[in-house]
């Protein structure tokens, strides 16, 4: 596994964390930080997957960190885990803005859950690590969550989902902030009113105190028969959509009046589910209402992160069947992959199809020779950044992680190139094999 850096100067708080890591042995290697540049350059060189600040840490400058993340979307990459000392969620919202949280925990509450986020992220390594090798090498990605009646849970699992599909390029912001809104509130209902039996008016009366509904949960766990129950939270994900089921051990209850209920002004609860069926499709629930299933439909070949270096550089939009450029061409720029799709031709064959999972188009001849080794043409529309040699060497010069790109690139290419040969000589082999068998029998 990666490294994962913690920053952070406070010592009792850094042993903790420590203590906690090393009880799953080699799983998480951590590297501690209090310095904002030396921890920017290992986000950018490094790319963790999961990053640990302490918020309340005076010492290290968190909010430079995390403006320095929302300046260059290169850093979103993975996600974070915030501990704090009773900050309050104005503040939280400030700093955390616009990042990928995977979750959010009061220093008091260590204790009790960090090990359990650890087994969390452990046991869901398909969700955080290597996902770009993962979306080459599968055409469907399915998992499943037993979840306890925790709020952690709810929040951690909300975010490793939604985090996921925004990084893998197949949500834009917007869908992962209804999707993950949807997911929360499906996800509390299955636990408040299906496995902790909170009726709605014993919810509205605790809201009416102004208490936080996460402590009445936590109150109804205190029961042994409440405490064993789980909520099953599974997922299917193509490149075309996301299915999701969350079921609890609850009773159920009658779904259809819900949804069929009129409300002339929202109350202080109760529109959870109704939200939940504007933000996702097909959202439905099984007879006894214990089960809710709905899906959410991916972007096509969008991509969600334009390197911040780029924004300056020439956009080019290119119709279908318009072409981008052809074999033989001399040429001394390439260009980034905004939107689209981009089919490549050999000597007039078709050989590949290029999208922004891609990143960029052109980079052989950019690199090795100044003509191209190939034609490229649009199908569909395509939206493309065209950036020079020069300005590309000049770029990489001043913002030197971004040749990550290039080598990112070509490792990709090459896993896929690889697997391709790998099917080509079984399907030979598979040929031969008959061909001999064939030859066998006429003899």
């Amino acid at each position: 596994m990666r490294q994962i850096p913690v920053v952070s100067s406070d010592q009792a708080l850094n042993s903790f964390i420590k203590a906690q890591s090393d009880v799953f042995n080699k799983d998480f290697s951590l590297v501690f930080f209090t310095d904002k540049d030396e921890t920017v350059s290992f986000l950018k060189y490094e790319l963790p997957e999961v990053k640990i600040f302490n918020l309340s840490d005076k010492a290290a400058d968190i909010k430079g960190i995390c403006d320095e993340i929302r300046s260059d979307e290169w850093l979103h990459y993975g996600g974070i885990i915030a501990i704090h000392s009773g900050l309050l969620e104005d503040e939280l919202q400030e700093i955390l803005k616009g990042q990928n949280v995977i979750a959010i925990l009061k220093r008091n509450e260590l204790q009790s859950n960090f090990i359990r986020l650890l087994k969390i992220i452990k046991q869901n390594k398909q969700i955080l690590f290597q996902r770009g090798i993962q979306q080459k090498l599968l055409k469907n990605i399915s998992g499943s969550f037993i979840i306890d009646n925790d709020p952690l849970d709810i929040t951690t699992y909300s975010n490793l989902i939604t985090n996921y599909l925004y990084n893998a390029n197949l949500i834009n912001r917007e869908t992962k902030e209804k999707l993950h809104i949807a997911l929360m509130e499906l996800l509390i209902n299955a636990i408040e009113h299906g496995n902790c039996k909170i009726s709605y008016d014993e919810k509205t009366a605790w809201l009416e105190q102004n208490k936080d509904i996460m402590d009445l949960i936590r109150e109804k766990n205190k029961l042994p028969e409440i405490k064993e129950k789980k909520v099953y939270f599974s997922y299917t994900m193509t490149q075309d959509w996301s299915r999701f089921v969350i079921r609890d051990e609850g009773d159920g209850f009658d779904w259809k009046s819900r949804l069929a209920e009129k409300k002339d002004e929202p109350g202080l609860h109760g529109m959870g589910i109704k939200m939940a069926n504007i933000y996702v499709q097909r959202l439905q629930y099984n007879d006894k209402g214990n089960e809710v299933t709905f899906e959410i439909q991916h972007q096509k070949n969008e991509s969600n992160v334009i390197p911040g270096i780029f924004d300056s550089s020439h956009e080019m939009v290119f119709q279908d069947g318009q072409y981008v450029c052809l074999e033989g061409e001399p040429s001394d720029y390439l260009y980034y992959i905004v939107s689209g799709t981009l089919y490549v031709y050999t000597k007039g064959k078709l050989v590949s199809a290029l999208t922004p999972d891609d990143m960029f188009l052109g980079e052989m001849s950019f690199l090795l020779s100044n003509h191209r080794s190939a034609t490229v043409v649009s199908k569909g529309k395509s939206v493309l950044i065209k950036i020079s040699k020069q300005d590309f060497v000049n770029l990489i010069r001043d913002n030197p992680h971004y040749g990550i790109f290039l080598a990112r690139l070509l490792a990709q290419r090459i896993t896929r190139l690889n697997l391709r040969m790998s099917k080509l000589n079984t399907e030979y082999l598979r040929i031969k094999q008959e061909l001999d068998a064939y030859k066998a029998l006429k003899e």
